[in-house]
């Protein structure tokens, strides 16, 4: 799959998820199979690029692969010039955001919000493609709500505006993430458009990725939530579309490994005392997935990142008595 001049190594996306894709984790997904790992949306507010969370987001310090930055906002100017900026910084793919359904970014009119006012979509849209000289994709949901899934006309208008691939989430900004996805709006999108489609929404297994390829005729695949505490989930998928089989497995060792080499990537990221923060929600899902209630409980409750690292290691040298 191509996006711009960039071929990518599979069809396979990580999912720009706030709190979540900062750097480490889009590394490890990358390492893990990943095609391309899409960063943390960054407020296309000026105002707010030098505080210490905006800094973090826009860090790509030796990070591997294409760096593709997804950007928020409802000012087509500002959003241009958030585009530059991030260029300036090494995006190679600058994404837009208009899936977003939190109430924080709603309100800005940001984000989902954007589905109920296609002008102001086209002007963004051509307003950040005019303004830089990298591909630029855009993230969408399929309507405001049940009753208004207007995505095949976003997506026309995100075509004609110049957008070079367009990600769909299989759900109304309404339903938030309860519910089901589904693919038949995503479907008809595909059948409107012709550049690259992505489709997202509770692809969690090889089954269920192979099933919404066909039924979608997409181009690609963005997996979000059923990555956290289980970022091997993308060579498991690529394995599946390729050769109809499954990957064993990781063992319990190479989880804890990569459970330790994720703790330690956090800390070294954010230092010390913001990596333990940080870390409590990526260590608590790969916990989830592991079936440890009681050592999640635990490990939430340790006050040092020595401690955190202290606790994985004993944790694991038990496992293996």
């Amino acid at each position: 799959m191509k996006i711009g001049p960039y071929q990518l190594d599979n069809q396979l996306f990580v999912a720009p998820m706030a709190g979540v894709t900062d750097l480490p984790f889009r590394q490890l997904c990358r390492r893990l199979g990943a095609g391309l790992a899409v960063s943390e949306m960054i407020s296309s507010n000026p105002e707010v690029w030098n505080t210490e969370k905006s800094m973090s987001r826009m860090d790509h310090s030796g990070e591997s692969g294409i760096r593709s930055v997804q950007i928020a906002g409802c000012e087509p100017e500002l959003m241009a010039q958030a585009a530059r900026f991030n260029v300036e910084r090494g995006a190679q793919i600058i994404d837009i955001n208009m899936g977003c359904p939190a109430k924080k970014v709603n309100k800005k009119l940001a984000g989902s919000a954007l589905l109920r006012h296609p002008d102001l979509v086209a002007q963004i849209c051509t307003a950040v493609v005019n303004a830089v000289d990298v591909p630029v994709t855009l993230k969408i949901r399929t309507g405001w709500d049940p009753e208004n899934r207007n995505g095949v006309d976003i997506a026309r208008i995100a075509e004609q505006s110049g957008i070079a691939a367009l990600a769909v989430h299989g759900r109304t900004r309404q339903c938030m993430y309860k519910g089901e996805a589904e693919y038949d709006t995503i479907a008809a999108i595909k059948q409107a458009i012709s550049i690259p489609l992505i489709a997202n929404g509770d692809i969690d297994s090889p089954e269920k990725a192979r099933k919404v390829l066909e039924h979608t005729q997409a181009d690609g695949l963005m997996i979000g939530r059923p990555a956290q505490g289980r970022p091997w989930i993308f060579r498991e998928i690529d394995h599946y579309l390729k050769t109809g089989t499954h990957l064993p497995e990781p063992t319990l060792h190479e989880r804890w490994q990569l459970m330790q080499e994720h703790l330690q990537q956090l800390h070294l990221f954010y230092g010390d005392e913001r990596g333990m923060r940080i870390a409590r929600k990526h260590v608590g899902w790969y916990l989830d997935n592991q079936q440890q209630p009681e050592l999640r409980k635990a490990f939430n409750l340790l006050d040092s990142a020595s401690a955190q690292r202290e606790a994985l290691a004993r944790f694991f040298e038990n496992s293996n008595r």
